[in-house]
């Protein structure tokens, strides 16, 4: 998968995923036996303007925003490749190149390129013209290759943030956090031996940029676009902008000292920062550096106070699941999966602060819906429980169906059905820009709850999902699909293998393709997985249904765990237990800097009607009751937020209601 730099290629987060020889042509991925490594995060990204600025700092511009200005031809500007990957012939087969640059007129072009020494000719190398920009690379038999991406306006006087990712065959590029444009095919041997770097010219005149260049990084093996978007201001999306860079010029009146802040999502504090100010613009906070760290001089902090009962949707029938989601041109929309035959499922549309029915679709017995994107299509899937009778060929059979959204109609329409056995839920998730679709297949008939649950891919050539992999399940409630670092992970929610709810449900990660097995945990009619991130740890929570076993009585009672991935020790590990009463759904979200669990708690052995518990990080703590809010057999909870505002909305798989709530803050 990857050429990489010296032995290892890292991100950030210091997980390392394959291991290959650097400078040598030929040489064969392993996967490592370790899957968590020692961190190595001071390999990337390679900040490539910063080590010009550091040589020669006289360059810099201030006009607003600071930016590095070309004057002239500059020694400075050029630099061995060596310097920075450190005895490799082989450039790296997958990387990113970010650039935020602003150009006044076209007059010029940029280059930001490597090139061999001795003939002088491109290896790789960043130009634009008035409305495209190009790529060149040393192609099959020492040709230079020019893609051309079209419609790319750069020159128009203000600042753009443009990532232009490799990975396979396929390059693709992404301005201002916009729909990316994809060309291919790209060369896997690329030979950087003897080769330089040229930030803004080749040492000489012509095709001199001499506008302003805020950022040029190069991550190697990594799609830098999610770590660059979305972003607060796309146009000046950072990943890693030299120091010198960050400072914003306040304009002062006159007697006044003058002052400096930077305006950025992370900032280092240091003697030479001493005074400095740091607005962060995600959390509206103003901050003051001391020489050693930041003192909060402002800072928007939201904080529950309490949580009021918003609005009692009357339901055709008792709901399964709700899913929240936003179509453009339309807004916030929610999809209800209703059980009863008659009346199908519902779509709500979110308008004057209220859900109310927007259309009606024929559902059979549905237990989930999934919204899901593959470019600017909507889609919508349901798990159908039930059998239907769609045409003579699929009377005996059942089929949960993807609806697409018609723009024309402003209604979703039937788009493909596929073939499922009591269908849980549907997960969609997207893997090195292909789309996937995994269905928790609960069991076949009556009774054999050991069957396939199956991975779908979306095959761009006929416009359909297709079987990719059979994955072996129990009884499955439910997919949760979620990315560390470079890796993906997939773990389904095992309930009940015909005999006991004592099963494992099964942690899987992608290698080469496909899914394998990574971490096994017991679970008792695992109904739910919900990963969530706090700071840099990586948490996942189960809900614990019932335990049952043979003909012993249930015990709805039981404890749902909270793990957290272990990096050392390459593992999820306890990290906390919470008494749940056949729980359903857990929900996470965020208020400002505060972080809330919410349980979805169906029954306890005598009564549907019971609370349902929102739950608040503490830390050292874990997470503690804050809020007891009444339900009736709670099947799901979904956050959402509207205009400034948030809500919590619950389904009841036992009445035909659903409840939203706002969250009050101060």
């Amino acid at each position: 998968m990857f050429q990489t730099l010296q032995e290892v290629l890292t991100l950030r987060l210091g997980i390392t995923v394959l291991q290959r020889s650097c400078g040598k042509k030929g040489g064969k991925p392993t996967l490592l036996t370790s899957l968590f490594p020692p961190l190595f995060s001071d390999m990337l990204p390679l900040d490539l303007l910063s080590f010009v600025l550091e040589r020669d700092p006289s360059k810099l511009q201030a006009g607003g925003v600071r930016g590095v200005h070309f004057s002239s031809p500059h020694s400075s500007l050029s630099f061995p490749s060596s310097q920075l990957l450190a005895n490799c012939d082989l450039f790296p087969k997958e990387f990113s190149i970010v650039v935020t640059l602003k150009v006044t007129h076209i007059a010029q072009k940029v280059n930001i390129y490597k090139s061999n020494e001795e003939r002088g000719r491109i290896i790789l190398g960043l130009r634009f013209s008035r409305k495209s920009l190009h790529f060149l690379f040393k192609g099959h038999r020492g040709r230079v290759e020019h893609w051309v991406f079209r419609g790319t306006k750069l020159a128009d006087n203000k600042w753009h943030t443009v990532v232009l990712n490799i990975a396979g065959e396929y390059a693709r590029l992404t301005v201002d956090c916009d729909v990316p444009l994809e060309i291919h095919p790209f060369p896997s041997d690329l030979n950087i031996q003897g080769s330089r770097f040229h930030i803004g010219n080749r040492g000489r005149w012509k095709g001199l940029f001499s506008g302003l260049i805020r950022q040029v990084v190069l991550v190697p093996g990594l799609d830098a676009t999610d770590q660059v978007c979305p972003s607060p201001d796309s146009h000046l999306a950072a990943l890693s902008v030299p120091p010198l860079l960050l400072d914003l010029p306040i304009k002062r009146r006159q007697g006044e000292k003058e002052e400096r802040v930077s305006v950025a999502l992370e900032r280092s504090c240091s003697d030479q920062l001493q005074g400095q100010l740091w607005f962060n613009p995600v959390k509206k906070g103003l901050y003051l550096c001391d020489g050693t760290g930041w003192i909060t001089v402002l800072e928007d902090r939201k904080r529950l106070d309490y949580v009021q009962e918003h609005q009692v949707l009357t339901t055709s029938s008792e709901t399964h699941d709700i899913e929240v989601f936003q179509v453009p041109g339309m807004g916030l929309m929610a999809a209800m999966a209703h059980r009863s035959k008659a009346s199908g499922s519902a779509v709500y549309l979110w308008t004057h602060s209220r859900f109310k029915l927007y259309q009606n679709i024929s559902t059979h017995e549905a237990l989930a819906w999934r919204h899901f994107n593959i470019g600017k299509k909507v889609f919508l899937v349901v798990s159908n429980s039930g059998g239907g009778t769609y045409n003579r060929f699929e009377s005996q059979m059942e089929f949960s169906v993807i609806y697409k959204w018609s723009k024309k109609r402003k209604q979703f329409v039937r788009f493909q059905s596929l073939q499922t056995f009591c269908a849980r839920d549907w997960e969609a998730f997207t893997i090195n820009r292909q789309n996937y679709l995994a269905v928790a297949n609960h069991r076949l008939g009556n009774n054999n709850h050991t069957i396939n649950s199956v991975i779908y891919k979306w095959n761009r050539t006929r416009k359909s999902f297709e079987i990719h992999q059979l994955l072996p399940t129990s009884g499955a409630y439910d997919w949760e699909f979620f990315t560390v670092g470079p890796y993906h992970f997939l773990v389904v929610a095992n309930a009940f293998n015909g005999v006991t709810t004592s099963v494992d449900s099964v942690i899987y990660v992608w290698v080469n393709g496909r899914f394998q097995p990574f971490q096994t945990i017991k679970t008792f009619c695992a109904t739910d997985w919900e990963m969530f991130q706090i700071g840099s740890r990586v948490f996942l929570v189960v809900a614990n249904g019932h335990r049952l076993h043979g003909n012993e009585p249930s015990r709805y009672a039981i404890n749902s765990t909270i793990y957290e991935l272990d990096m050392k020790g390459q593992i999820f590990v306890r990290f906390q237990d919470i008494i749940t009463y056949s729980a359903l759904d857990w929900e996470f979200f965020s208020l400002g800097e505060e972080h809330f669990l919410i349980v979805a708690n169906s029954f306890n052995g005598e009564s549907y009607s019971l609370n349902s518990i929102l739950y608040r990080w503490q830390g050292y703590e874990g997470f503690v009751p804050i809020h007891w809010l009444p339900t009736i057999g709670c099947s799901d909870w979904e956050f959402f937020t509207s205009k400034g505002d948030s809500y919590l909305i619950y389904s009841s798989a036992k009445a035909p209601l659903s409840k939203v709530f706002r969250l009050k803050t101060y």
